[in-house]
């Protein structure tokens, strides 16, 4: 995943942070569900995502989600993203509750 990104310098792409960052604010949300209530988060937005320094693969990367908001269906997060105490992305994402009726439907 990491040989071309960049060869002889790789470093974990910004998507991947995001996806993971998002990923961590999923599961904070999810906290404030019953575990046999708890909803499919969707990624809504992503506001002010900054990369500060690269990220190496096999490095062990920290990742912290707070929430801000929630108006609605929609969670607003401040999350960022440290290797060995340094920041290397910040930024702030927003979620949105997947309320789909075909949804009850795709769960096994």
């Amino acid at each position: 995943m990491f040989a071309g990104h960049f060869p002889a310098n790789p470093l974990v792409p910004g998507v991947i942070l995001t996806e993971a960052l998002a990923q961590t604010a999923g599961i904070a949300a999810a906290s404030g569900f019953a575990e046999n209530e708890r909803p499919l988060f969707l990624l809504s937005a992503i506001r002010g995502m900054k990369f500060l320094r690269a990220a190496r693969p096999m490095e062990n990367i920290e990742l912290h989600a707070e929430k801000l908001a929630a108006v609605g269906d929609l969670l607003q997060f401040a999350v960022r993203a440290a290797v060995n105490g340094i920041l290397v992305a910040e930024g702030q994402l927003v979620l949105s509750i997947d309320r789909s009726p075909h949804r009850e439907a795709s769960i096994p």
